[in-house]
């Protein structure tokens, strides 16, 4: 059994919360590519989200929990990238990615916690 770090969410929690920013991700993507579809943020937006997709597969499957780790950090510059340049074309767009942006953090510390822990 692993030892948790300190507030983490249960598994409520955190299916409402992926599903909210799930939804929020779409609308994002929506209303930048209503305004630009330019490649380089399309190419940003579905990297990161393959990212997002392969986490879970290499943490709860594979439990590479380190890998994970670096996978958090790359999707946290991603995300970033693409609240800059989609909030250029559509401030929008930008603004709601910023609450999957701040999710990242605490994923990033939680799985940071994991590894010391145990």
């Amino acid at each position: 059994m692993l030892i948790k770090p300190p507030f983490t969410p249960s598994a409520v929690i955190f299916r409402v919360v992926w599903t909210v920013l799930y939804i929020l991700m779409a609308l994002s993507f929506i209303f930048y590519i209503r305004k630009e579809r330019e490649p380089v943020g399309m190419i940003l937006f579905f990297s990161q989200l393959l990212l997002n997709l392969l986490w879970g597969l290499v943490f709860f499957k594979l439990h590479l929990i380190k890998l994970s780790l670096v996978m958090i950090f790359l999707m946290i510059i991603l995300v970033l990238l693409c609240i800059l340049l989609f909030y250029r074309r559509s401030k929008t767009a930008g603004i709601l990615l910023f609450p999957y942006f701040l999710w990242l953090f605490l994923a990033f510390y939680l799985n940071f916690g994991l590894i010391l822990l145990n």
